[in-house]
């Protein structure tokens, strides 16, 4: 399996080099604006067909949900940011990285759908005052998130290091503390610690519902204009649906974001083991955290 990794790691390098050193980047963007708009202008159509009863309108209106939703995640957005992030970051299997940005894609279609109908239904709001908090407020809000996330992948990398640092400086006492599989010294017979499993769920769920909560506090424009859209048309479930495809659709872009991370990471971990392989796994996450907060934080700027 090792070529497996090391061919990840250098296709996600490629892929790198293409996008920020040949002008890929550009060409994505360009595409992605242009996918996204021909997608609004089908689903506005697609809508009054679902309104006017015709046939497979639902299913039609779903699948350009879809479009849309894979579309504005090839863009310039901010949940591949921050789940390649903490994927190089952390090592993560790969399911699991994969439902995470599962999760937060679909957590983004539901605070949508949560804002739209509490600002609907409590202030009167329309579509452009709706759109106007999610880019004004709960845009700059969600970038500052995944700055803060960044920081705290940062600093536990850097809390590593100087761990590992410290304890090569002490001295040795009468014994070692050697922790078993359920966490108790085997010389001393004192848990000094959680076990590996535990320290592991435990940072895992706050890991998660961080990342999550950061990609989520951004409601998608495309998801608010189907759901003030069908709102008023008095078809609001289509346009609860219709949120949702969309976030499966920007799901298909973040769990291959997802994949790439996890097979970059495993392709840099793969030469290294012992003390070594710890002290490159912090400097991976004191890295993946430092980029996060880096991109974060002027896009965050700009938008306030």
């Amino acid at each position: 399996m090792r070529w497996v990794s090391w061919a990840g790691a250098l296709t996600v390098v490629g892929a790198a080099l293409w996008l920020w050193g040949f002008g890929g980047a550009d060409w994505v963007t360009h595409t992605a604006i242009t996918g996204q708009q021909r997608a609004q202008v089908a689903m506005a159509q697609g809508l009054r067909a679902l309104r006017a009863g015709e046939p497979g309108a639902l299913a039609a209106l779903l699948g350009l949900c879809f479009a849309y939703g894979f579309f504005h995640a090839a863009g310039p957005g901010h949940g591949k940011i921050v789940i390649g992030g903490y994927g190089v970051a952390r090592r993560v299997p790969v399911l699991r990285l994969s439902a995470l940005a599962l999760g937060a894609s679909l957590a983004q279609a539901a605070s949508a759908v949560a804002l739209v109908y509490a600002a609907l239904g409590l202030f009167g709001w329309g579509r452009r005052q709706l759109v106007g908090a999610a880019e004004d407020l709960f845009a700059p809000l969600s970038y500052g998130m995944i700055a803060l996330v960044g920081l705290w992948l940062a600093w536990r990398g850097a809390r590593r290091l100087m761990c590992m640092a410290r304890t090569q400086r002490q001295p040795r006492h009468d014994h070692d503390h050697d922790q078993g599989p359920d966490g108790i010294c085997e010389n001393c017979g004192h848990r000094h610690g959680p076990t590996l499993e535990e320290a592991g769920r435990v940072h895992g769920l706050r890991d998660a519902l961080a990342v999550i909560a950061s990609v989520a506090a951004r409601p998608c424009t495309g998801a608010i204009f189907i759901l003030v859209l069908t709102w008023q048309m008095g078809i609001a479930m289509a346009g609860i649906a219709g949120a949702f495809a969309m976030a499966l659709g920007t799901a298909c872009v973040t769990v291959a974001v997802a994949l790439a991370a996890t097979l970059f990471r495993a392709g840099a971990m793969e030469r290294w083991s012992g003390p070594a392989a710890i002290r490159v796994s912090a400097v991976l996450e004191l890295a993946a955290g430092l980029a996060v907060f880096a991109v974060a934080v002027p896009i965050m700027l700009r938008l306030i």
